[in-house]
């Protein structure tokens, strides 16, 4: 009887499968590396950076090139073009990050028995993450940094849109890598824009990938979801809402709104259903829709919306739940803050939402009701960000209830093991 024919695996594969095992044995190098190590590459890879912005720049004209000439919209160019301004501030949070408190080694609880055994409760790397992502070029940075801070190897899969981008900044760290004597293989960017890259690390590179996380829009993170064999750190979409209560003040309101909407439109923690207190005084919503239509937002409103201004279009059911990723808001009047609770608990995502009020008890059952990672009082929801958290910066937002909630930093790319140490004590009988 013939045997059946063994399939040759794919050029893909077998680039993939040793971009596993290399990241596997640096892992396990990382998990011992001394902060100072750590520390050094990121540092390094700092002033890489730095000295490499005209070389990181070039590269990502020829990306915002290509997506304009593709038709992308003005929100994706807008999170995929880089400039001086912008590559500092990935330098800045490398530079965070570095200064950040190493998690790896930590206690974090120790107790002795009645047996005289001795636990210790300490954290301890993830391993191998997976980061797949699309059009943010600082992803590559971001999350390269935070999983060596933390004592990960990082495997980065970033989108065919931002290649050129990704590859510059990569060059950066692997750069801080050899300046700190630590594996080359401890950021590895995946060479191929080829999907099959995406499936085979979804599959978990044969056990090398412990953890992934994808970063980008609802296709990818849908396909992450259905199709991985690995755990998964992630947020499906960014519906964020802003309630502006009866008890707000009025100044602050517009502010945080126009901000919150605006400031850039095409982040997760953008705010996308303004929601108005039907009891605020009469001025407030005649405001706050003035307010974003002068700004250049498009305003799509129920009913109430509509008529204090001509320019307000009329919102659909699917308004409420669009995640818009650009300078459109849908704006709805609700009952009080209870109706803006079952409101935001049915349509939003469990990623970001605010309320506007003077009232600190109307501020405090909102806090804990909405069901969501992040929740705000009297404060823009673009503070969803991990640098604003005090984090150096963020491998994403996860909207999940196990493991890691809310901006995922270097404490959340580690787990625990327990350490026991006895004195030769045995279990009786």
């Amino acid at each position: 009887m013939n045997k059946p024919e063994r399939i040759k695996p794919t050029e893909n594969a077998q680039i993939m499968h040793a971009i596993g095992q290399r990241a596997r044995a640096a892992a396990y190098e990382l998990a011992l590396a001394p902060t100072e190590m750590k520390n050094a590459a990121l540092k390094a890879a700092t002033d890489a950076l730095g000295k490499a912005t005209p070389t990181i720049l070039v590269a990502n004209a020829k990306d915002t090139q290509a997506a304009k000439e593709a038709g992308r919209p003005a929100a994706f160019v807008d999170r995929l073009m880089l400039d001086k301004d912008r590559v500092a501030g990935i330098a800045k949070g490398m530079e965070d990050i570095a200064a950040l408190a190493d998690p790896v080694g930590a206690v974090l609880a120790e107790w002795t028995r009645p047996s005289g055994l001795a636990f210790e409760r300490v954290r301890v790397p993830l391993g191998v993450i997976g980061i797949i992502y699309e059009s943010r070029p600082n992803v590559t940075a971001d999350a390269g940094a935070l999983a060596l801070k933390a004592g990960n190897a990082a495997i980065l899969r970033g989108g065919s849109e931002s290649h050129h981008s990704s590859q510059a900044i990569h060059a950066c760290l692997v750069e801080g890598l050899k300046a700190a004597k630590l594996p080359e293989a401890s950021i590895q960017l995946v060479p191929t824009t080829d999907r099959e890259a995406v499936g085979l690390m979804l599959s978990g590179l044969d056990g090398a990938i412990d953890v992934i996380v994808p970063r980008g829009g609802k296709n990818l993170v849908e396909r992450v979801q259905k199709e991985t064999r690995v755990p998964v750190f992630a947020h499906l979409e960014g519906v964020c809402h802003t309630y502006v209560d009866r008890d707000a003040d009025l100044d602050m309101a517009v502010s945080v709104v126009i901000n919150a909407k605006l400031r850039r439109p095409g982040i997760c923690g953008a705010t996308e259903t303004l929601l108005v207190d039907g009891a605020a005084p009469s001025g407030f919503l005649p405001a706050l829709t003035k307010a974003l239509l002068d700004a250049g937002c498009e305003v799509r409103g129920d009913a109430g919306a509509q008529n204090v201004d001509a320019r307000v279009k009329l919102a659909t059911e699917d308004d409420w739940e669009t995640e818009y990723l650009d300078a459109i808001i849908a704006v709805k009047t609700v009952d009080g803050v209870d109706a803006a609770i079952t409101h935001i608990n049915r349509y939003g995502t469990q990623h970001t939402d605010a309320i506007i009020t003077g009232n600190a008890k109307t501020a405090e059952h909102f806090l804990r009701s909405v069901d969501s990672a992040i929740v705000l009082h009297n404060a823009s929801t673009q503070f969803a960000d991990g640098g604003e958290f005090g984090f150096g910066a963020e491998i994403g937002i996860a909207t999940g209830k196990l493991h890691a909630r809310g901006p995922v930093g270097v404490d959340q790319l580690t787990t625990f093991k327990y350490l026991v140490r006895g004195t030769g004590q045995v279990r009786p009988k």
